[in-house]
């Protein structure tokens, strides 16, 4: 079978089934498990993305209020690698190609016999359904249903650890800095299972965006910085907005020293098997002597923040 994988979750996905030897292309952000960045690359960027997270944020809101999409298909490369089945998403028009571009494409190309996977995870729940649905759009339903079931078992033996303790401190996940966007869909349910309790999303709930006045209306105990798409190093370099997008001098969790960047690129952000390790990462912010063992093993992956924006190791 020739696979096409459009996002990073999905290719994650793909090869968590056992169907990585048959991916003959992936998005341009595709870079996990190693090797997936090899496969000839699908999309692109409709236009080059600055740097800086308010820029990219104005940038695209003009891409998609003159209509366009923020991505596009490379249709030469596609006719290429002609693939059986391809794996994309209808959730978010900042993340992927679109939906209806992967069929405009397709009709272009007189492809009627692509089967489409289409991936639409708002909760953990959905997430895991993806995998079984991956798995048997590959023929591969029993490989596909060993691994949801194992990611979640995982899950909930982290929950169930979790739920005895006698302390869930609130907790603020934040995905963008500027403006800064809330972290939601499954983000309220990992922060439950983390032995936490979450401040302003509901699970299945998209991201909303905060002013700052919203902001200081709240009193978080743990902060975790993640932004969608953004590794430890990138987001470093804009530290310096937590001073003026949040209201730094007053919250709890500065004064505590709680507030952590984590990789929002490889973690919490990618509906896919990572979400299980995103978890270990919260749970060893959230509740750091019931989790040593996650904090030493994901120590690399996130730095804790203190009240001058200088990082430390988070543990």
């Amino acid at each position: 079978m020739r696979i096409a994988s459009l996002l990073p979750s999905a290719t994650e996905i793909v090869c968590a089934v056992g169907g990585q030897a048959e991916l003959v292309g992936v998005s341009h952000e595709c870079d996990f498990p190693a090797g997936v960045e090899k496969l000839p690359v699908l999309t692109r960027t409709r236009e080059t993305l600055p740097r800086a997270s308010g820029e990219i944020h104005r940038a695209v809101l003009e891409i998609l209020r003159d209509a366009l999409t923020v991505y596009e298909l490379d249709l030469p490369k596609l006719r290429e690698t002609r693939p059986e089945v391809i794996v994309t998403q209808d959730l978010c028009d900042v993340c992927a190609v679109s939906l209806d571009d992967v069929r405009k494409a397709l009709a272009e190309l007189a492809r009627a016999d692509v089967e489409i996977v289409s991936l639409k995870p708002t909760l953990l729940g959905d997430v895991w359904e993806d995998v079984r649905r991956v798995g048997r759009a590959l023929r591969r339903a029993s490989r596909g249903e060993a691994v949801a079931a194992e990611l979640e078992r995982r899950v909930a033996a982290i929950g169930a650890q979790a739920m005895r303790l006698p302390h869930r401190p609130s907790v603020l996940t934040i995905e963008w800095l500027d403006p800064v966007m809330i972290g939601g869909t499954w983000m309220p349910e990992l922060v439950t299972h983390a032995g936490g309790t979450p401040l302003v999303t509901q699970p299945g709930q998209h991201a909303p965006t905060l002013d700052l006045a919203q902001l200081s209306a709240l009193d978080p105990e743990v902060v975790l910085i993640k932004p969608c798409g953004f590794d430890l190093a990138r987001t470093s370099a804009e530290l310096e907005l937590l001073r003026t997008q949040l209201p730094w001098s007053r919250w709890p969790a500065v004064e505590a020293g709680r507030v952590f960047v984590a990789d929002g690129n490889a973690f919490f952000n990618r509906s896919g098997p990572r979400l299980v390790e995103s978890l270990e990462i919260l749970a060893a912010c959230v509740q750091p002597a019931e989790f040593g063992e996650f904090a030493r093993r994901h120590a690399a992956s996130v730095r804790r923040v203190d009240a001058d924006l200088v990082l430390a190791p988070a543990f």
